[in-house]
């Protein structure tokens, strides 16, 4: 079973390609180069790895020790088991073209025409 600062750092360290020697619960979360976009994915990807439901308030977090008492004061009111579950971290990446996918295919197709407009001679 790990921890719930063992889980963060695995998806830490696989989103954020951070080094696990500059993850100390002391680490201010700017000081590792995660913006408050970036805190966004994070807490995305915490959301799923952890199975909680996240409330849509802001939340002031600014190191990761404030990340893991965050997660865990969540998941102990939604009855999660933070640690209970398998180190592992939801990858969002777009799904490759089809291999049999033509050139054509590829390119994006044309904005619809406004009613004032006329399509191009082919």
């Amino acid at each position: 079973m790990s921890t719930t600062f063992e889980r963060l750092c695995a998806i830490l360290v696989k989103e954020h390609q951070l080094g696990p020697e500059r993850l100390t619960l002391q680490a201010p979360l700017d000081s590792l180069g995660i913006d408050s976009l970036g805190t966004v994915e994070l807490l995305w990807n915490v959301e799923t790895a952890f199975k909680i439901k996240l409330p849509t308030d802001p939340v002031g977090l600014v190191t990761l020790a404030d990340v893991v008492r965050f997660v865990d004061e969540l998941a102990a009111a939604q009855g999660v088991q933070p640690a209970a579950a398998p180190v592992s971290a939801p990858v969002f990446a777009p799904a490759p073209a089809p291999a049999s996918a033509s050139a054509s295919a590829a390119q994006p197709a044309a904005p619809p025409l406004h009613s004032a407009q006329r399509a191009p001679a082919a």
